[in-house]
Parts: structure tokens; C-alpha cells; sequence
């Protein structure tokens, strides 16, 4: 389905969740321009969107360019709206789709500051200089923030799954930071009507996912015969989505979704850790005693449930990828890739062996 915007901006798209949606985008709609904003920090990888390289590029898509640009520096946005507006080979701006984030929860407790700086700061700028151009940009523009379900907290075994209208109680500094910019987002629409619209998803996994998250901690780690850290006694419940179908989610919400509506976006797959971790041992057939428990995180939330049936009903979206069926062909993806992941190795096992200690 052809998107109503001939030409999007998409925050953070060479992070995990980022260039897999730019990749989708183009895809669904082959009249799309696409304008990648980026400022490469480590998770940021342009090796990512190799197959979708900028005008210059041989055999790239002229559809796509990438800026390097903080999100936090007005500046720099504010020129990036306008020269699409006087652009001759592209239409101008007509949405926006924030996804850059700092993300990890453990990065997050070893040091908050990054994550209320791009999080939140970063967040209010880029809005901010959104809302003083709302004149001149297209008259249906758009702003899709996406967040994460751990803004709502933690669940208990026998609790119902998260709704839209569960109040907010973050428990790491990352989910406050997200919440905080949640509620900002909130606020100009509120106040401002600025035409934002919130998704709030569960846990993603899929390619070109950055390997210190579990699933590609785990498989890389077990690929490499080290032990596996598990927090805890490994029963924290997460809810997985593949990132396939949170792209596709995101992407109805964009064309569909109401200006001023909360969309929580899940897998309907709920799995403890461990359960996980055994899941990917078995595929590798490696042995179950390469998992070690270690120290549970602090403030670690017990358990995620997304309820989706808001987007069901006012979007109609729904995910389609089954777990067993998207955690093979992740691991499959892993395997035949080596050569993205382990030159990451370095920087995610420094975090991994700052946090995981027995």
C-alpha cells in the first residue's frame, strides 16, 4: 500500500529496528523517497543498509539518502526540513519516524546520562523544531514516535497484559528516559495539536540486531562455545516480535494510525529467558551447560505482556511470524554472517562482562 507521504524521515535508521523499517518502506512503496538521519554512534551501523545505498552508490536506490546529523542539534534538522522543501529531485518531508534511541537497559544503568540526552533531549528538539515548521511542511504531516513496553513496568505471573491505558512506572533509567519522551510527545499534541502518534512495541529480534541483546548475545556466544550469562534464574518473561512485524506494524500506524492515539505493537509470544536460551543451544546443538547463571540486573522487571488489540481493531495489523519460525531463521541469519557480527564482539562483550558477573 502507497504511503500518503511521498517522502519520509526516518530518525535512527541504521540501528537494528531502524534500517530494517527503511528497508521495509522502500520496499512497500516504490514511489517513496526516504531520508535516513543517523548519528553513527555504536549501535549505528551503515553496514546495515548496504543493499540500500545512497544516488551515488553503484546499484543503489536513488529513492534514499543518509545525513549524518544528531537529532539533538536543531540546527541540523531545521536545514534538513527546509532544503527538502526546495529540493528538485525529491518532494519534500512529509513525516517523520523517530526511532533513534539509546536502547540497552544495561548501558543505561552503567550510565543514564546518554540516554536522558538522546532520549529526551534529543527528543525535544527534534519535535520542537518539527512543531515551528509545521507551516511550511506538507499539510498532512506527521509524527511517529516509537517507544517500547517497557515504559509500563513490570507484570506479575497472574497479571493482565499491558494496555494503552496502563499508567507508566519505568524501572531502569532507559525505560524512564523513553517514558519521559513519551509524555513529551504526548504534551504537543495535547498542547500544540501537533500531529503525533506513539507506538509502544515489545521485545524485537531479527537481523542485524546489535549483539549484546540476548538473542544475538547468546547465539554468537554459544556459536563461540563461551558460557552464556543468564540473569538471575533466567524466568523474566518477555514478550518476542519479530522485527519484520514490528516494521510492518509501525508502517500501518504511519498510514493509518489516528493523530493523538497510543498503539501498543507485540508478538503475542510470551517466553522466559531461559526458555530462549535452551532454544537456541538445541538449534546449535551445543550443551545446556555452557548457561550460567550470574547476578540478577538491578530493578530487572519480571515480566512484559503487550495487549494488542487496539491496533488489531483500529489499524488492523496483527503479527505474522511465528517464533519458532523467526528464531531460525535469526539463528540461520547469524550463521551465515559472521562477518557483520564479530567485529562487534569487542564493544558488546565489554559490556557483557562489566554486567554479567557471577
Amino acid at each position: 500500500m502507497s504511503a500518503p507521504f511521498e517522502h519520509i524521515l526516518v530518525t535512527g535508521g541504521c540501528g537494528f529496528i531502524g534500517s530494517n523499517f527503511v528497508r521495509h518502506a522502500l520496499e512497500r512503496d516504490t514511489g517513496l523517497h526516504l531520508t535516513n538521519l543517523d548519528l553513527l554512534t555504536y549501535s549505528g551501523n551503515p553496514k546495515n543498509l548496504t543493499d540500500v545505498v545512497d544516488s551515488n552508490g553503484p546499484g543503489g536506490d536513488s529513492r534514499y539518502q543518509f545525513v549524518r546529523a544528531d537529532i539533538g542539534d536543531d540546527d541540523a534538522v531545521s536545514q534538513l526540513l527546509r532544503s527538502s522543501l526546495n529540493a528538485s529531485d525529491r518532494p519534500p518531508i512529509g513525516a517523520v519516524v523517530h526511532f533513534a534511541a539509546e536502547s540497552h537497559v544495561d548501558r543505561s544503568i552503567m550510565g543514564p546520562t546518554p540516554f536522558v540526552r538522546t532520549n529526551v533531549l534529543g527528543t525535544s528538539t527534534l519535535i520542537e523544531t518539527c512543531r515551528t515548521m509545521l507551516d511550511v511542511l506538507p499539510a498532512n504531516f506527521r509524527f511517529v514516535h516509537v517507544s517500547t513496553d517497557e515504559v509500563y513496568g513490570s507484570l506479575a505471573a497472574s497479571d493482565p497484559a499491558f494496555s494503552e491505558d496502563t499508567p507508566l512506572a519505568p524501572n531502569s533509567p532507559y525505560a524512564a528516559s523513553k517514558a519521559g519522551s513519551d509524555l513529551l510527545v504526548r504534551s504537543y499534541y495535547k498542547t500544540f495539536d501537533f500531529p503525533a502518534i506513539i507506538t509502544r512495541c515489545s521485545n524485537n529480534y531479527g537481523p542485524f540486531q546489535y549483539p549484546e541483546k540476548l538473542i544475538p548475545l547468546m547465539i554468537t556466544t554459544a556459536m563461540r562455545d563461551a558460557r552464556l550469562p543468564v540473569y538471575g534464574d533466567g524466568m523474566n518473561v518477555r514478550d518476542w516480535i519479530h522485527v519484520d512485524d514490528h516494521c510492518a506494524a509501525v508502517w500501518a500506524v504511519l498510514l493509518r494510525g489516528r493523530i493523538g492515539a497510543c498503539y501498543n505493537i507485540g508478538g503475542e509470544s510470551e517466553m522466559a529467558n531461559l526458555d530462549i536460551v535452551r532454544s537456541i543451544v538445541a538449534a546449535l546443538k551445543k550443551s545446556e551447560s555452557l548457561i550460567t547463571f550470574v547476578t540478577d540486573r538491578p530493578g530487572h522487571d519480571r515480566r512484559y505482556a503487550m495487549n494488542i488489540e487496539h491496533i488489531r481493531g483500529d489499524v488492523g495489523w496483527h503479527p505474522v511470524v511465528p517464533f519458532d519460525m523467526g528464531i531460525r531463521s535469526t539463528i540461520e541469519w547469524y550463521l551465515q554472517h559472521e562477518a557483520w557480527w564479530r567485529p562487534l564482539l569487542r564493544e558488546s562483550g565489554r559490556v557483557a562482562d562489566t554486567m554479567y558477573k557471577a
